[in-house]
């Protein structure tokens, strides 16, 4: 895949960029592991400084790289500054709670004295440069969630962006550097995708992390294996929005449309399989499908569009694929389902709601990375689990019921990273984010995302 911006609003290839020489990409992992040596000795309170500068000069510029994030991926204007201040708001309480969430630990002397200590205490430090894999769909988002805590914890990062969003990460390279942070602290790599092995083998990089396909994960945590590294993976999703009888259908219908097309369709932890009970399915099928589609769907620089292009041809021929098989399987359209008219330059595909899934379709099984959804009805909770489940993915959940009973079970036996009640998927900084089963391993954000890349030490000291 080249490395370029390709507008998908219109299919038109903007910018095209080389890639780095092996050289260049040699002195620049040289540059974060001598960057390491110093940035791990820095304080708290420097790091937090600079990172506050980061944000700070992010807020300012929001405008801009909102446009350059909307140009190059296609997500709406307005989700686009959306997640620049959302950005801003992790970088923030990163350097706010940093020092606290890597705290040292003191266990109570009276457990620690059979094991001859007069004292021990659990220490957090950092690993060295990670090397970041991330993807298009949340340009800015998934960098700075990794970024943020990482560069608090003291180590330094290597950032491999998606190779349609240069200069989305040329700018994340760039703003690190005009903060203060030292050379080397936070560096873009502009290289393609095979690249990534030979960056992850070379022996001063640490660790890795990645948010992407089930496949780039694979890969990806094939080789950190052999090299005996660590790595978080935040994978695939195919989210169950479950709607029981004592839900407000209204609330839930409405929430259920944006939980379904943010970010046009193309996020993992949007929701995608829609499990209503059949005491309220037909209700809250009219109001769902009627929500989707309302939709506008257009350019993503016009403030009255609702769901802006796929990112490429290839991501929009995918969706069809699964569309088409389940059609031809039996599926039923209540909306959308085509390219919509009069948008033939871009990569646009219209808001569907699929219904008569059935296990031999592929759409049951794989994730569909667009604003396509799919409607089953159950008739219990067992049922609901039933089907929820039946995924190899286990990102997130959503739940909407006023039963504390049945809130307890889905809590209890919903296998994914996260089940949110009366409400839609979202990552928040203080709040842990990861998944199961084939969604991957690890977590970010909180303090168990900053911990991720750090060495927790134990120090024994007897008399």
């Amino acid at each position: 895949m080249p490395i370029a911006t390709v507008n998908p609003a219109d299919g038109e290839t903007l910018k095209t960029f080389d890639p780095l020489s092996e050289d260049e990409i040699e002195r620049r992992i040289a540059e974060a592991d001598a960057a390491f040596r110093g940035w791990r000795t820095t304080t708290f309170e420097e790091r937090a400084r600079l990172l506050t500068a980061a944000a700070a000069l992010l807020e300012r510029e929001a405008s801009g790289v909102a446009r350059v994030v909307t140009t190059e991926m296609g997500k709406t204007l307005g989700a686009a500054e959306a997640e620049v201040a959302k950005c801003v708001k992790a970088m923030r309480w990163y350097a706010r709670n940093a020092e606290e969430l890597l705290a040292d630990e003191y266990p109570a002397a009276e457990d620690v004295t059979d094991s001859g200590a007069v004292r021990a205490r659990v220490c957090y430090r950092p690993l060295g440069p990670v090397l970041a894999v991330m993807p298009w769909n949340f340009p800015l988002w998934q960098v700075i969630r990794f970024a943020a805590p990482a560069l608090m914890a003291g180590n330094v990062g290597l950032l491999k962006h998606a190779s349609n969003v240069p200069q989305t990460a040329l700018y994340l390279g760039d703003l690190f550097h005009r903060a203060g942070f030292a050379p080397g602290c936070f560096q873009t790599l502009l290289v393609p995708s095979r690249a990534i092995e030979s960056v992850l083998r070379d022996r001063r990089i640490a660790a890795a992390t990645l948010t992407g396909s089930e496949g780039a994960g694979r890969s990806v945590a094939s080789v950190a294996g052999d090299e005996i590294k660590k790595t978080v993976l935040e994978l695939g999703g195919s989210d169950p929005f479950i709607v029981m009888p004592s839900a407000d259908i209204d609330a839930a219908a409405r929430v259920a449309v944006t939980a379904r097309v943010q970010n046009n369709g193309q996020s993992c932890i949007a929701a995608k399989r829609f499990l209503v009970h059949t005491d309220v399915y037909d209700a809250f099928a009219e109001r769902f499908t009627e929500g989707m589609r309302r939709l506008t769907v257009g350019d993503p620089m016009d403030p009255a569009t609702d769901v802006g292009p796929l990112s490429s041809e290839q991501g929009r021929s995918d969706l069809e694929d699964l569309v088409t098989d389940a059609l031809a399987q039996g599926a039923q359209t209540l909306c959308g389902g085509r390219r919509p008219e009069g948008l033939e330059r871009g990569f646009y595909y219209e808001p569907t709601v699929l219904t008569g899934i059935t296990d031999r379709m592929r759409i049951h099984h794989e994730e569909a990375f667009g604003p396509v959804a799919t409607l089953y009805r159950v008739s219990d909770v067992d049922e609901a689990i039933d089907v929820a489940n039946d995924t190899s993915f286990g990102l997130s959940s959503n739940v909407w019921t006023r039963d504390d009973a049945e809130t307890e079970r889905f809590v209890r036996d919903l296998e994914a990273g996260g089940v949110y009640l009366n409400g839609m998927t979202a990552s928040h900084p203080a709040l842990p984010f990861g998944g199961v089963k084939r969604s991957g391993y690890g977590r970010e954000l909180d303090g168990h995302g900053i911990r991720e890349f750090c060495n927790v030490t134990t120090v024994w000291q007897a008399a």
